[in-house]
């Protein structure tokens, strides 16, 4: 796919591709609409097949990782950025003020630059851990900001697969794309149907189950042999509660991040990327 061939290298765009919007209920901005309303986007987004990529970066990002765009909203100081862009790919550019796109969008767009990507399907779980050997397992993490934080934590320290609980939040939501740098363009990831009962998918395909909490009876994560061609899955819970007693016990191992000053835990995006790193080396 051509993409932006020199990101930061401004290019002065043709002029005949730009539309020029004056009016927020323009049905052409549809996808653009109320996307500080999270529960209307959670469910309006996943059916209609579409995601909304914030910023150059991030949509440069989407694009070399194969996302189709359907239509991106500027405003005139990002027209030249976006140059390259708009002249490659055939999807309508809307032009519009500042003003106009906080109408539409519900928030100041400090980034200035928004796209409307298609979504791929997503793969099975069986064929992604085909291709895996160090996968990250999510239950219930439903902060966007977590989801993103673990994504970029994953594309940055070696993990090849995300498999996500049937209740974990979307990584396509614009928050989640916009914390991990499009890093959820990098790493593959599918959902289990069922939960914990999909975990037995994992675990027929070689995978042993590593129950990350600070649990006292887990032992130390670095005690535990990760590395090399080993396959491991690390499951991590949702931000305070953590892994629940269903899925702590349906794991093979409880591992813990070991803590000094009487810490007793950290974020799970923190804990996510110590994990990481530890079951990288």
């Amino acid at each position: 796919m051509a993409t932006a061939s020199s990101p930061g290298t401004p290019q002065q765009p043709s002029t005949d591709k730009l539309v020029t919007v004056e009016r927020p209920d323009d049905p052409r901005l549809a996808d653009y609409t109320g996307l500080t309303d999270v529960e209307l986007r959670r469910r309006r987004e996943p059916a209609e097949g579409l995601f909304i990529a914030e910023g150059e970066k991030v949509i440069r990002r989407a694009l070399h990782a194969g996302y189709e765009m359907r239509s991106m909203l500027l405003s005139a100081k990002w027209l030249d950025t976006m140059g390259d862009v708009i002249d490659e790919v055939p999807a309508p550019v809307y032009a519009v003020s500042p003003e106009l796109a906080e109408r539409v969008t519900g928030y100041h767009v400090h980034r200035g630059a928004l796209a409307s990507m298609q979504r791929k399907p997503l793969p099975t779980p069986e064929g992604l851990l085909a291709a895996a050997r160090r996968v990250v397992i999510m239950e219930s993490v439903n902060d966007h900001t977590n989801i993103g934080a673990i994504f970029r934590s994953a594309a940055a320290l070696g993990m090849d697969a995300v498999l996500l609980s049937p209740d974990c939040a979307d990584p396509l939501y614009r928050r989640s794309v916009k914390v991990s740098m499009g890093a959820v363009f990098a790493v593959p990831y599918a959902r289990l149907t069922g939960w914990p009962r999909g975990l037995e998918t994992v675990r027929d395909a070689g995978f042993p189950l590593l129950a990350l909490t600070p649990d006292e009876k887990a032992v130390p994560l670095d005690t535990v042999a990760t590395g090399g061609d080993r396959r491991t899955a690390l499951m991590l819970g949702a931000e305070g509660s953590g892994l629940t007693s269903r899925a702590l016990r349906a794991a093979d191992e409880w591992v813990r991040i070991p803590m000094a000053h009487g810490v007793d835990s950290l974020n799970v995006g923190a804990a996510a990327a110590v994990a990481f790193y530890a079951i990288a080396r």
